[in-house]
């Protein structure tokens, strides 16, 4: 009997440090830090020893044990406060209503083995027992890893309101074990076999309800920042669509006035021949610098051979102008050609406000400017957008730039980003013979 204890202890000692080195491992997994393994023993043992003082079942060894987590996620893993704390407490409960779910099912069968089984399971049963949980626990670590690890960290901030049905079912499972042990019988008699297998059958749905509430809060958490993703997806490439559609009016608007002034021209020499003729020569320059000014209305400052893009592509670059930033074009795209409107209007809307907005912050003292060009080259369209950057090398991938790519995706090209010292460079590859209706 003494051996049987002995071994037991040491057993409960290996078995709480293989646990502890499986829930720091898991959260340092979850938050995406990769460390050198012997960091994970050190918690191992500090988790052992937390156990032995307090049991994790208890609400004063859960927050202990939720605590020690987090301390490392913050300190050891370097990740922020809020993120540590939730996947401590999701980490800590999950491993609890696994090691419940197994134990709950133990003892259902215990109910229907025969006697002399109570006196040669013993060990074997025990480490059968702890294998199962650790299965168990490592499969659901595995899913919340695979599936509910992918978030931003504006998408973390708002995550941390899932810490409270979080804790409520911790509350609410361990309070159902206190009332079901309350109430067990250590001694199985015949009339109280019932009562037995009754207690274990609410131990068992109460845990095992419990892990899939937790499976359900993270995946409706999951749907509701997708739909919000894309509904601001939406809305953005609304509001696209809807300085596309000014744009398409200016290029009307633009083509009536050219079309009126080439109408009229043959009148405007006559006139400037007949003032000349008259000798009346202040009169003629007067008149022809009147005449200039009409054509400068009606021509593009950036001639792309297309009329649409001509139109965006001016807009930006005078905004970019007024600021005070040295801007350059010598962009030449097919026209017409199995690229739409819309499309190329995307990639340059976006690629020009990124670059505004990017050299718009940069100090007074520092060169300002924004150069495009683009060439074809058989059946490829290459686009180059350069600009000067802060030369720190940490930007944002934004909507933006993902819209440029899902855009070069639908023509079969790429989308690629240099930074070189304080040059930002967007490369944007596009195959002209590919059609997007044919590209899902």
């Amino acid at each position: 009997m003494v051996e049987y204890l002995d071994f037991y202890n040491i057993y409960i000692y290996i078995i709480g440090l293989i646990e502890g080195v499986f829930q720091f491992y898991f959260l340092a997994k979850i938050l995406k830090k990769k460390l050198w393994p012997p960091f994970y023993f050190p918690f191992g043992v500090c988790a052992v020893i937390v156990t032995h003082f307090l049991s994790v079942g208890t609400v004063m060894g859960f927050v202990v044990m939720v605590f020690l987590l987090m301390i490392c996620g913050s300190l050891i893993c370097h990740a922020d406060f809020k993120s540590s704390l939730l996947y401590a407490t999701l980490t800590t409960e999950i491993m609890l209503l696994c090691y419940g779910i197994v134990k709950s099912l133990i003892g259902l069968l215990y109910a229907w083995m025969p006697d002399f089984y109570y006196h040669t399971a013993g060990i074997a049963d025990i480490l059968i027992s702890e294998a199962a949980s650790l299965l168990l626990t490592g499969f659901c670590y595995y899913m919340v890893y695979r599936y509910f690890s992918d978030y931003t960290a504006s998408e973390m901030q708002q995550m941390f309101l899932i810490f409270i049905p979080i804790l409520s079912i911790y509350i609410m499972s361990q309070y159902t074990n206190m009332i079901a042990f309350d109430f067990q019988y250590l001694v199985l008699e015949e009339d109280e076999s019932f009562n037995y297998l009754f207690s274990h059958w609410q131990l068992f749905a109460m845990h095992l309800l419990g892990l899939l509430s937790l499976f359900c809060i993270l995946f409706s958490y999951k749907k509701l920042q997708q739909n919000f993703r894309l509904s601001t997806e939406i809305s953005l490439l609304e509001q696209e669509e809807h300085s596309l559609n000014r744009y398409v009016e200016e290029v009307k608007t633009c083509y009536d006035e050219t079309k009126s002034f080439r109408h009229d021209i043959r009148n405007h020499i006559t006139v400037v021949k007949n003032l000349l003729q008259s000798g009346k020569l202040e009169e003629a320059v007067s008149y022809m610098e009147d005449m200039d000014d009409m054509a400068k209305k009606t021509s593009f400052p950036c001639s792309t051979n297309n009329p649409i893009v001509d139109i965006l592509v001016g807009n930006k670059l005078g905004i970019a102008k007024s600021m005070g930033i040295d801007v350059d074009c010598s962009l030449l795209l097919p026209y017409p050609c199995s690229l739409r409107d819309i499309d190329i209007c995307i990639i340059l809307s976006n690629a020009l406000d990124n670059a505004i907005q990017a050299v718009k912050r940069l100090d007074a003292d520092m060169e300002k400017y924004i150069h495009m060009s683009g060439r074809i080259q058989g059946d490829f369209l290459m686009m180059e957008i350069e600009n000067s950057f802060h030369g720190k090398g940490a930007f944002k991938i934004g909507t933006g730039l993902s819209n440029i790519k899902k855009v070069a995706e639908k023509y079969g090209g790429a989308m690629s980003i240099d930074t070189q010292e304080n040059k930002f460079v967007l490369h944007v590859l596009l195959i002209l013979s590919q059609h997007p209706e044919g590209i899902p």
